[in-house]
């Protein structure tokens, strides 16, 4: 098993609206039911303490966009949508160009 990336470097994101990956390691943390680790650095109330990034405000909206005091119960489980890089190299080559890549190799007078 190769090693998860372990920094404090934030990760460019590849895509609008895409989740921000873990940039260190997460082994051991507990995130279930009865718990989340991420919550120990990343709630509202630790950032000054931790200098981790605040959970984003709309992990505390409900599904009818109404804003709660805590965190959504269907944005508990960090790892859904967020996940830890690591050190592997891809199984398969990949050729993503995203899209202010593709937008600069326009031609002059093409869409924008």
């Amino acid at each position: 098993m190769l090693p998860n990336r372990n920094t404090s470097e934030k990760e460019t994101r590849n895509y609008p609206e895409q989740p921000p990956v873990i940039p260190h390691t997460i082994d051991g943390y507990q995130i279930d039911l009865n718990g989340n680790k991420c919550l120990s650095c990343h709630a509202r109330a630790r950032t000054a303490e931790s200098q981790a990034p605040m959970v984003s405000i709309t992990h505390f909206m409900d599904r009818d966009g109404q804003f709660l005091a805590s965190i959504s119960p269907r944005r508990f489980f960090c790892t859904e949508c967020h996940v830890p890089q690591n050190t592997a190299n891809p199984p398969v080559s990949n050729d993503f160009v995203d899209i202010d890549t593709l937008l600069s190799r326009a031609s002059p007078g093409g869409r924008r």
